[in-house]
């Protein structure tokens, strides 16, 4: 399954047609529609010189967490962290911002350009505890292909 997302994600970033927000948005509803146990995934960005990320393009459910202070919450802390956070179960987090209710699980990737964290993927899961290292290393793919468009 993997594999074949993998082509589809590089046919996104490298058509020529589409801006960088059309291209983010494909990919965001390309793995919400492809894996089963991703009912949300979106982009955060920096803001700025600001130590916060901003909502990019998503796929899911609308949120009101559309800005994120560093430190606050998974995305968050993977701002300041720089590194993968797999929560198998967002109940037993701390801290958790919640989206909804129905949120069992959550994986933040971030994604780098020239060495600096700019910003990550955030999928939510409604299944307990789907994410595997398969997950994370597919989603460091799509962040590589992601960082050579911004």
């Amino acid at each position: 399954m993997f594999k074949k997302l993998k082509n589809q994600v590089a046919t996104i970033t490298n058509s020529s047609e589409k801006s960088i927000d059309e291209k983010l948005k494909e990919i965001c509803e390309l793995l919400k529609e492809s894996i089963r146990y991703y009912d949300w995934v979106g982009f955060y960005f920096k803001n700025g010189d600001k130590n916060e990320l901003k909502l990019g393009p998503y796929a899911g459910a609308p949120t009101d967490h559309t800005i994120i202070p560093f430190g606050k919450g998974i995305c968050g802390q993977v701002a300041e962290s720089n590194e993968n956070f797999v929560v198998p179960d967002v109940q037993a987090q701390d801290n958790y911002i919640a989206c909804s209710i129905t949120v069992k699980a959550e994986i933040v990737i971030p994604l780098f350009k020239n060495g600096e964290n700019i910003g990550q993927i955030d999928i939510d899961s409604n299944t307990p505890n789907p994410f595997s290292e398969e997950d994370e290393r597919f989603l460091e793919y799509v962040n590589e292909k992601v960082s050579q468009i911004l």
